[in-house]
């Protein structure tokens, strides 16, 4: 019996002191906001702890809203920041390579910009979001996306661009205000070192604050565990390391 009670004891401690960090964001909330003329959608998370939070909108892949990028919004709340990740299809979702392709080819990206910029608009209007502290990150598709939110969007302060299509015109990159995070494979057909390169040095002769890491044995995708050929679990640790870092500085300091 004194062993039973001891046990007991030791277990509501044990809950008592990992509760904390095992929950800290709430549940995950669905949630539509207005877009033009239509209504765009996405799940909203947001930290237990009280008060205004930076917010990131989450860009997902060209796979659409699926249950990894859903956990890395989770894991943004869990770091102190209110996660919005934004469905851009409109309820659907890929399974295959084919079907991502035409879900990504019938997405039209005034569209896709125009929805990007009602989720920072939704965003400002929550209680538990400092509207002076936004920033966006995305993959594949998502990368690209983020890439073009930046420029469309002058009160960004920090963006992620992981794996996707970065602008080249000048007069695009002049409309940058955001601090730019890059995170890039070298093997990556689609995006090549060149492209990075290029870029960053577009972005640093026109002052713009901007961080780009090209991992020499990483291709594309390289930082989902779902990309089962293509997957690099160090690689896919320091990238989400150096975001962590970006945004606790450009976001929270």
């Amino acid at each position: 019996m004194v062993h039973a009670r001891r046990l007991a004891l030791l277990l509501s401690f044990t809950l008592a002191l990992f509760t904390p960090s095992l929950f800290a964001a709430v549940q995950p909330r669905p949630v539509t906001f207005p877009s033009g003329s239509e209504t765009a959608s996405g799940v909203l998370y947001t930290p237990s702890t009280p008060g205004r939070h930076p917010a990131i909108v989450v860009i997902h892949e060209w796979w659409g809203l699926t249950p990894w990028v859903k956990e890395q919004a989770a894991n943004l709340a869990a770091q102190g920041y209110v996660a919005l990740a934004i469905d851009l299809y409109r309820g659907k979702t890929a399974s295959d390579p084919e079907t991502a392709h035409e879900l990504m080819r019938g997405l039209p990206q005034d569209r896709g910009v125009r929805d990007l910029l009602s989720a920072a608009n939704y965003l400002k209007t929550l209680k538990s979001v400092d509207p002076n502290r936004l920033g966006a990150v995305g993959w594949c598709m998502g990368g690209t996306y983020s890439a073009l939110f930046a420029v469309n969007d002058p009160n960004l302060k920090a963006v992620a661009i992981n794996y996707g299509a970065l602008p080249t015109d000048s007069a695009a990159l002049k409309k940058v205000h955001a601090a730019i995070l890059g995170n890039f494979g070298a093997l990556d057909h689609g995006i090549t070192p060149d492209d990075v390169h290029n870029f960053a040095s577009s972005m640093k002769a026109l002052g713009k604050p901007v961080d780009v890491k090209i991992y020499p044995d990483a291709g594309h995708a390289f930082e989902n565990p779902d990309n089962k050929g293509g997957y690099r679990p160090a690689d896919s640790k320091d990238a989400h390391e150096r975001m962590r870092v970006f945004f606790q500085k450009h976001l929270k300091s």
